[in-house]
């Protein structure tokens, strides 16, 4: 009997020991399971702060775009205000230049009157000078060819002599400051 006994025990440690192993592996499970539930909770948010940052990133990268070309009109238009700075200021002169042509075209007939007019071109001259000096030129026309951009056609006529399209006369002198167009030259243009 004690034999019997002995291997009653010896079974039910068996036993024992076997359901040991089955809730260790049901644990070793249920802690997988908890393990797996955890690594795929961390994968998402992994994933989902990637994606933050990519988007923060080319938020950035952007921002940073926008700001340089922000930068590069800022200096384009401080060029340009610096280039252009004396428009107004030419712009209100050209009446003056245009009554001193004016003035000069007519002729003096006694010595007072020549040294009148003798005064008054060297002004002209010296306010040419200064356009110049300014960047101010005046736009050449007779004998070119017409452009829209530098003439305005008030007139145009038919002349077989003349090349098409070239300007024939000039009735008011058109100016330029540095590349910009201040005022067109009046013209008047051969249509054949």
């Amino acid at each position: 009997m004690a034999n019997e006994e002995q291997i009653v025990k010896e079974e039910a440690e068996k036993e024992v020991e076997v359901i040991d192993q089955e809730d260790v592996q049901v644990e070793n499970a249920e802690e997988a399971s908890v393990e797996s539930d955890d690594l795929t909770i961390a994968n998402e948010k992994i994933a989902e702060l990637e994606a933050k940052l990519a988007e923060a990133e080319n938020r950035t990268v952007r921002l940073q775009a926008d700001f340089e070309n922000y930068k590069r009109r800022i200096r384009l238009d401080q060029e340009a205000a610096t280039k252009y700075r004396a428009q107004s200021l030419v712009t209100d002169i050209l009446p003056a230049l245009d009554n001193f042509e004016r003035a000069l075209k007519i002729e003096a007939k006694d010595e007072s009157a020549k040294s009148l007019m003798q005064g008054m071109e060297m002004v002209y001259r010296s306010l040419i000078d200064a356009l110049t000096n300014e960047g101010v030129e005046m736009i050449e026309s007779v004998g070119k060819p017409f452009d829209p951009h530098l003439h305005q056609a008030v007139m145009q006529v038919e002349d077989a002599e003349a090349e098409p399209n070239t300007v024939l006369e000039e009735f008011q002198k058109g100016y330029k400051l540095k590349d910009r167009v201040i005022r067109p030259t009046m013209v008047k243009v051969n249509q054949s």
